[in-house]
């Protein structure tokens, strides 16, 4: 009984605690395809459906594998102020001026995000299509996770604001509700020069907005009517207390974009890293490596869900991903 208990407690955080949630992971590792030129398309077009369904691999993953964790965040501020100019970009230098156990105790996003990106070169180089896949999806996910503020604090959830549920908030029930009318178009995938440096960047960033994440939620619920900040919504098949339609309108609105513009950001980043790894590992011809070829039915439907994206409008993923990500890795083959 105690198992079932802590499974079940487990299952919620991976819901409520999630990076980006399932629904804009799927989204964001999906529509990164779209942003690869042709060399490259045709083999992650092939392959679309295994890497959306397994963009949430590493989520869960945290959950059978204790060092998991620490690759989804960067507690940049415990590194005092302007923490991006002290922490050194080199994983031994900054090792040696705070210590492994300090790094992995507070995050290791950035480094996590480099040696996935050298996962997949070495992939692309041995021409092995499970590996190219299984990389692709888990670098996106690192890759997203850089592009969430709350990822970039130790307040990763209110908890020291009196905000707590402000990570699934912002992350997960805002995209859930309007994510489906967001323009995702992102342009082309671009060439990457120093990977490392790059992820530093995007972590940069997302750690700008923190202040306005938290700072604009808690204006929004000191004037925001009490009885209407929450209701019963359905999660599977039971009926939880979440933040009502309302709040996360309201939210949302005094945000200006700035989740649609992360994961618009996300998109784009995701298939860049994808893009310059393939170009590091001198181009492989991975049409080669394509094992079922598209019928004209599903060369038709992605083309039409590709035109969609790039028209800027809602493009909704009908097919449910729950069954196959769950299936491992290891045993699961892509095309």
């Amino acid at each position: 009984m105690r198992f079932i208990f802590r499974l079940g407690i487990g299952v919620l955080l991976l819901f409520s605690l999630s990076s980006w949630g399932f629904y804009a992971h799927y989204h964001i590792n999906r529509f990164a395809v779209f942003t690869l030129p042709k060399g490259m398309s045709a083999f992650y077009k092939a392959n679309i459906d295994y890497i959306t369904a397994h963009a949430i691999s590493a989520d869960k993953r945290r959950y059978v594998d204790s060092t998991e964790a620490p690759r989804h965040f960067l507690n940049a501020d415990h590194y005092g102020k302007n923490p991006f100019l002290k922490i050194p970009h080199n994983w031994y230098d900054a090792a040696h001026k705070y210590t492994a156990d300090t790094l992995n105790k507070y995050g290791t996003l950035p480094w996590t995000i480099a040696s996935n990106y050298y996962y997949l070169v070495k992939a692309f180089k041995a021409h092995d299509t499970v590996a190219i896949l299984n990389a692709s999806a888990n670098l996106g996910h690192y890759v997203a996770d850089a592009h969430v503020p709350l990822h970039l604090t130790q307040n990763y959830n209110g908890q020291l604001s009196g905000q707590t549920g402000i990570h699934a908030l912002w992350e997960s029930r805002i995209p859930e509700l309007f994510g489906d009318h967001y323009n995702y178009f992102a342009g082309k995938a671009r060439y990457i020069e120093d990977p490392l440096k790059e992820a530093f960047k995007i972590c940069s960033g997302s750690f700008r907005c923190v202040d306005s994440v938290l700072r604009l939620e808690r204006i929004l619920s000191k004037t925001f009517p009490q009885d209407k900040k929450y209701e019963l919504v359905k999660h599977g098949n039971k009926m939880v207390k979440d933040y009502s339609a309302d709040y996360c309108r309201a939210y949302q609105k005094m945000l200006n974009g700035m989740i649609s513009r992360r994961m618009r950001s996300s998109i784009l980043s995701v298939g860049s890293f994808w893009y310059s790894a393939w170009v590091d590992a001198g181009q492989p011809d991975l049409n080669k490596l394509i094992k079922h070829p598209l019928s004209s039915a599903q060369i038709k439907e992605i083309a039409n869900e590709e035109n969609l994206y790039k028209a800027g409008k809602s493009v909704v993923l009908a097919k449910s991903y729950e069954s196959k990500s769950g299936q491992t890795d290891q045993k699961e083959e892509g095309n």
